[in-house]
């Protein structure tokens, strides 16, 4: 049981125009119990839709990479519930097969599955920077080699984000949505 209950309808028109914003179009689930849980507080809700929207919506980052980097961090932080999400809506729609979402929850992820040399780099600068907030030169070097400075910006800014998301979820205790893809046990 979540430590906070997500809102349930009927939802005043406000809210129910907001948790709209925050889902696809089109999509045949109810909004997720995060978003229903954030809009409790309805002017922290708008102001982290702006970011998580841009990040998901409008980022410089191949899609695939965005996935990788989000497996990654929700599955290093233990969140089983965004982990869920992605792994069952996002990462689909850029390629990711279900044998590499797996290898995103392994301990060594950068040599737990096929991944080409620039998401092995990848997958390296995340364990690191989520890790430790810090990027040796060697790391920094490997990321270079794939991305423009404005990617990187993004990319680190991806990092903290989910970092943030999975602290939210995960001290919620909000249960996995029941249409996710279910946490790979190690």
């Amino acid at each position: 049981m979540p430590r906070i209950e997500p809102l349930t309808p009927p939802y005043t028109a406000d809210i129910g125009r907001a948790l709209r914003r925050w889902m696809p179009p089109g999509v045949p689930h109810e909004p997720l119990a995060l978003f229903r849980v954030l809009h409790r507080n309805p002017e922290l809700a708008s102001r982290m839709f702006v970011l998580g929207a841009g990040l998901l919506g409008h980022g410089l980052l191949p899609a695939m990479d965005r996935e990788i980097v989000i497996a990654r961090v929700t599955a290093r932080s233990g969140c089983a519930y965004e982990w869920g999400v992605h792994a069952a809506t996002l990462a689909p729609q850029t390629g990711l097969t279900p044998e590499l979402l797996r290898a995103t929850a392994q301990p060594d992820a950068a040599g737990s599955g096929p991944w080409s040399p620039r998401h092995t780099a990848l997958l390296h600068a995340v364990d690191e920077l989520d890790g430790t907030t810090r990027l040796a030169p060697s790391a920094w070097d490997a990321l270079r080699a794939y991305y423009e400075d404005d990617q990187v910006l993004e990319l680190f800014v991806l990092i903290g984000w989910y970092r943030t998301i999975s602290c939210l979820a995960n001290g919620l205790l909000l249960e996995e949505e029941p249409w996710g893809t279910r946490f790979p046990t190690r």
